[in-house]
């Protein structure tokens, strides 16, 4: 064999295997789909597994077309969901109001847990 046939060889593997990656991606995100989709009920579930199960290539080039658009919906509505989470968690998280920290180590000076000086430090600090 020479060696350009055995690189074209190599090409030609690489190619499938992208190919069979590919589509298990698909695959799996299709199922993912149907069972994260509400509207669609059981049964209509159980029938598209089966489907992709038995055909698998044909049942997925039907799914992406009938209900691609759908798809990318739910996709956008979860990635929504999943920022507006993140966003109400990080503003529970960030630092208070400079009058509410105030008030914390003021009450902190009156129980006798800081010093004077260190409640002008905390209000130094809070109010640059």
């Amino acid at each position: 064999m020479s060696v350009w046939g055995n690189f074209w060889n190599i090409i030609w593997w690489l190619f499938y295997v992208w190919a069979f990656f590919a589509f298990l991606w698909a695959l799996f995100t299709v199922i993912g789909d149907l069972f994260r989709d509400d509207k669609l009920s059981g049964w209509w579930k159980a029938i598209w597994v089966i489907f992709l199960a038995f055909v698998p290539f044909l049942s997925l080039l039907v799914y992406l077309i009938a209900r691609g658009k759908g798809m990318a919906e739910r996709s956008m509505e979860r990635a929504r969901k999943h920022q507006e989470a993140a966003d109400a968690y990080i503003r529970g998280l960030s630092a208070a109001s400079p009058s509410e920290e105030i008030s914390k180590a003021r009450a902190l000076l009156d129980s006798g847990t800081i010093s004077a000086d260190e409640f002008d430090m905390i209000k130094s600090k809070v109010l640059v």
